[in-house]
C-alpha cells in the first residue's frame, strides 16, 4: 500500500519550523508495512494545496496532510480537501460539544467566533476526537476508496492522534495483520551493520529487514506479514533469533520504546549497582540522560561536572600533576576521574568523560572530537579513545551514548564472568 505525506504551512517552506512530523509519520508508516515515495511540503496557499493533493492522489492509495486545520484565514486544509473532493463542508454537532466544553469557564470575549470553524467537517467523514487541541482529525474516503488523512499540525496534537486512531485504521485498511520487532544496536556504525547482514536483506521476503541510523545507534525493523499478529510473531522470530547471534551483546534492546538509558538504568537496578558521572565535555548532558528515565533515582546517586581543571581536583581529586603531565583530555584525566567519583559518591559504579567538543580548542595532537570515557566498576577502572566527527553538538550526544554503552557492555562482561 502506498502513502504520500504532505505537509501544510508557509511556515515549513520558511525554515520558522522543523518539519518532525513528516520524519515521525514516515517512519511510522514504515513499520505499517507501507510504501512512501512521496513528501511534499506546501504553503497556505489554495491553488498550490489543490494541486499537490490532486497529485498526490492520482499515485498513492493513503494521502496523510498534516497542519492547516486550525480556525485562522490560512488555516486552507480541510477547505481545500472538501473542494478536491467535491463534498460540502457541514458542521458536527459533536466536536461543537467538545469546543464548548473546551471553553468553559473562560470569558467569552477571549472566544473568537473563528473558533467555531473548527467543527466544520468534510462531509461523510470520519471524525477522530482530537485529546489534545481542539480542532479534530478526519479521514475521508474518495469515490474510487482512497483514503484522504488530515491532521493538526502542532506534534502535541497530531502524535497521539495518529497512535490512537490512525494506525488501528492504516491497520484496518490490509486484510493481514503488519507485526514488527525492533532490534537496537549500539557500538556497531551503520556501514558495518549493513554489511554483517547484506546476506539476509539481499535475501528477504517476508519478514523484511529495515536499518535505521540513529546518532551513535543503529536500529533494524523486522516486519512480517501475516494473517494474525501469532503468526507475525513465528515469521519474525528466526530472523530476530539470527541478528541475535550476529550482534550478540551490541544489542541493548529488541523493545520498541526502550531507550539505551532506560536499558542502562534497568542493568544497573538489576545488579543491585549504584552510579555517579563525572562530566566535563558533556557537560551535564550525561547525568541529564539518566535522569529522564522513571526510576532512575535508585540507582543513580550524584553527578559532578567538573569542566574547570580546578574543579576536578576540587571535587574528584584528580592530581595537579597528572594534569600537567598529561592534561584535562588525557587517558589519565578520564580514569582519575571515574575513580573520584566513585570515591566522593561512594558508588560502585562511575562514569567520566573529558574531551574536546569544538569548533575550537583542537591541536594536532588532541583533535577536536578527541574524547575519554573512563569506567569504574567493581573496584577497576578502564578507560577508552574515541573519534568523533561532527559539530560540537553531535560529538556531545555521541559522547553520552557511548559512555552508557560502555558502562552497559562492562556491567555484562563483569557479572557474566562471575556467573
Amino acid at each position: 500500500m502506498t502513502v504520500e505525506l504532505i505537509s501544510v504551512g508557509t511556515e515549513i517552506l520558511l525554515g520558522n519550523i522543523v518539519n518532525t512530523n513528516a520524519s515521525f509519520l514516515a517512519e511510522k508508516c514504515a513499520a505499517l508495512g507501507m510504501s512512501n515515495y512521496y513528501q511534499v511540503s506546501v504553503g497556505d496557499n489554495e491553488e498550490r494545496l489543490s494541486e499537490v493533493l490532486k497529485t498526490a492522489l492520482s499515485r498513492s492509495e493513503v494521502v496523510i496532510l498534516t497542519g492547516g486545520l486550525g480556525p485562522t484565514e490560512d488555516d486552507l486544509t480541510k477547505e481545500v480537501t472538501a473542494k478536491v473532493l467535491n463534498r460540502r463542508l457541514v458542521e458536527d454537532e459533536k466536536t461543537k460539544s467538545r469546543l464548548n466544553e473546551y471553553f468553559k469557564g473562560r470569558d467569552k470575549k477571549d472566544i473568537t467566533e473563528n473558533n467555531w470553524k473548527q467543527t466544520l467537517v468534510i462531509e461523510d467523514c470520519l471524525v477522530v476526537d482530537n485529546n489534545n487541541g481542539t480542532a479534530p482529525g478526519l479521514i475521508a474516503k474518495t469515490e474510487d476508496g482512497k483514503s484522504v488523512i488530515l491532521l493538526p499540525g502542532p506534534p502535541g496534537e497530531m502524535v497521539p492522534m495518529f497512535e490512537e486512531s490512525i494506525v488501528p485504521y492504516l491497520k484496518g485498511l490490509s486484510g493481514n495483520v503488519l507485526y514488527s520487532e525492533m532490534v537496537k544496536i549500539c557500538g556497531i556504525g551503520e556501514s558495518k551493520v549493513e554489511t554483517m547482514i547484506k546476506d539476509m536483506i539481499d535475501s528477504q521476503t517476508n519478514p523484511t529487514i529495515a536499518p535505521y541510523a540513529k546518532n551513535g545507534e543503529v536500529h533494524l525493523r523486522v516486519t512480517a506479514l501475516a494473517a494474525t499478529e501469532e503468526e507475525g510473531k513465528c515469521i519474525t522470530a528466526p530472523v530476530v533469533t539470527e541478528l541475535k547471534k550476529r550482534f550478540g551483546v551490541h544489542i541493548y534492546t529488541t523493545e520498541e520504546k526502550v531507550t539505551i538509558e532506560e536499558a542502562v538504568v534497568k542493568l544497573l537496578a538489576e545488579y543491585g549497582l549504584t552510579l555517579s558521572t563525572a562530566e566535563s565535555c558533556s557537560g551535564g548532558l550525561l547525568s541529564g540522560r539518566l535522569v529522564n528515565v522513571s526510576g532512575a533515582s535508585a540507582v543513580f546517586e550524584e553527578g559532578f561536572i567538573t569542566y574547570s581543571n580546578t574543579a576536578k581536583m576540587k571535587y574528584l581529586n584528580v592530581s595537579e600533576d597528572t594534569l600537567k603531565e598529561f592534561g584535562a583530555v588525557s587517558k589519565e584525566t578520564a580514569e582519575e576521574m571515574a575513580r573520584g567519583a566513585a570515591k566522593a559518591s561512594q558508588s560502585l559504579a562511575a562514569l567520566s568523560v573529558t574531551g574536546i567538543a569544538g569548533p575550537e580548542g583542537g591541536t594536532d595532537k588532541k583533535p577536536v572530537g578527541l574524547v575519554y570515557i573512563g569506567c569504574f566498576l567493581d573496584g577497576k577502572t578502564e578507560t577508552r579513545e574515541y573519534h568523533f566527527k561532527g559539530n560540537r553538538q553531535k560529538v556531545r550526544e555521541y559522547t553520552v551514548i557511548s559512555a552508557l554503552d560502555f558502562l552497559r557492555t562492562t556491567i555484562l562482561s563483569t557479572f557474566e564472568k562471575e556467573a
